[in-house]
């Protein structure tokens, strides 16, 4: 059974009411713009971690959504997301407006932090300037901490908040990225990533909600996962990342949307494994194609998990007819592992993890150089390459130069056709499947100087 794992640095929470500054605060801290900041109330949806050090000291901050009492549907949800990092967290950073002064939802939120025993900052955002400090004596009447007068957007006063922030936290575990993998959940808005993720996780982790694109920052999990079978006694740790709805790129307008659109696809760059979802009701879209085409560039391991086939035609010549159309629409990409599920019965998720560990281990698998050799020989005595323009063509030799994804140079004497590459490609998968990993090929010609020599 798969459990959430926490880090081992302490935990800071970064929590208030919206459009107090929250984001910024959290992007001061970091020295980069990470969490997204728009002069918007709400913006922030999902608990989302990030690694900060200050003198030394290394911690977790995790920003939140905003905490507003009394809220209903989904800003309901996003405060629930913000108690619960309230309950995660070592230490708890109230962000506060300055030039509103405390209001009635400050108090509030203030009564729920005076429950805890936990050590409470009061950050008393937008003090642009000296003059004003005065103004956040009127926040020690919420008691619930002391008092830090900073401007987030400028940087006065946080370094002194941040060497405030630093002594009261506990002393920090062993911590390391060590994760054994890292997958990102992928897919168009809407088609249920984060209640597959929320399957995976066991608790409620990142907001479910019907309205398309909800989930607007990749959000890092953790999950204890099964000892390989060659070590029986080595636990290893899983990361999954639930990135925003991956729009098209042509109709992002809103510029939230776009950020969280630029982190999706940077996303990519950083695991080792891509699940893409795909809403089976509606089927493989242009757009999943498009997606896919990214994973397959960025020469990641698949995962594509058809959801909501408890919603797919009862006859099974239908459901066959529907398989064979999601096959030639991810014709480019017929090395992907398939899975089928429905999250909202949970029906398949168990699935999902076993995919993803055979995928990301042929993403890893190095095939030595005379079992190489010997594929691409017994390939050209089937089918010997065409020739180019009067001239024969052969492959000297092969050699898998990397793995992640696996990485095959082919020596030859000319030009190698890509029908060719994807002929050898085929055969090489005869022997070692591969499954769910793109294999590239890289061609290195050999002049007659060459062979001379």
């Amino acid at each position: 059974m798969t459990e959430p794992l926490t880090t081992g640095l302490p935990v800071v929470a970064v929590v208030g009411r919206p459009n107090v500054g929250k984001s910024s605060l959290v992007n001061r801290i970091l020295g980069r713009r990470e969490a997204i900041v728009e002069e918007m109330p709400g913006v922030t949806r999902d608990r989302r971690s990030f690694a900060a050090d200050w003198a030394g000291r290394s911690f977790e901050l995790m920003d939140t959504g905003g905490l507003e009492l009394g809220a209903e549907g989904l800003d309901a949800r996003v405060a629930e997301q913000a108690e619960l990092a309230i309950e995660t967290a070592d230490v708890i950073v109230l962000v506060v407006d300055g030039q509103a002064g405390a209001t009635q939802d400050d108090h509030e939120v203030a009564k729920i932090l005076r429950r805890t025993d936990k050590p409470v900052l009061v950050a008393v955002n937008k003090i642009d300037d000296p003059k004003d400090e005065p103004m956040a004596a009127e926040f020690f009447r919420l008691g619930v901490g002391e008092v830090y007068p900073l401007s987030a957007l400028h940087g006065r006063g946080s370094g002194d908040f941040l060497s405030a922030l630093t002594a009261v936290l506990p002393e920090e575990g062993h911590l390391e990225d060590d994760a054994w993998a890292s997958v990102a959940i992928v897919g168009r808005p809407n088609v249920g990533k984060s209640s597959i993720l929320n399957s995976l996780l066991g608790q409620y982790r990142s907001i479910v909600d019907e309205v398309p694109g909800t989930t607007r920052d990749p959000v890092d999990s953790y999950l204890s996962f099964p000892p390989a079978l060659d070590a029986p006694d080595k636990a290893r740790r899983l990361k999954i990342i639930d990135t925003a709805g991956m729009r098209k790129e042509v109709r992002i307008e809103d510029p939230v949307e776009y950020f969280s659109f630029l982190r999706s696809r940077r996303t990519m760059s950083r695991v080792d494994a891509a699940v893409l979802v795909v809403d089976v009701h509606e089927g493989v879209t242009g757009h999943d194609q498009r997606i896919a085409q990214e994973i397959l560039e960025a020469g990641r391991a698949c995962v594509v998990v058809l959801n909501k086939w408890d919603l797919s035609p009862e006859e099974d010549s239908d459901r066959r007819r529907l398989e064979q159309d999601v096959r030639d629409k991810l014709r480019f990409v017929p090395w992907a592992r398939v899975v089928r599920t429905s999250a909202l019965t949970k029906r398949g998720v168990e699935k999902i993890l076993p995919a993803v560990e055979a995928a990301v281990n042929s993403h890893r698998l190095r095939l030595p150089t005379s079992e190489v050799n010997k594929i691409i020989r017994d390939a050209q005595i089937r089918r010997p390459h065409p020739r180019t323009q009067g001239k024969s063509v052969r492959i000297l030799y092969a050699v898998q130069a990397r793995t992640a994804p696996p990485m095959i140079i082919v020596f030859s004497t000319g030009r190698v056709e890509e029908n060719y590459l994807r002929y050898l490609d085929h055969r090489v998968r005869e022997v070692e499947a591969f499954g769910g990993s793109p294999i590239r090929f890289q061609v290195r010609r050999r002049t007659r100087r060459d062979l001379d020599s």
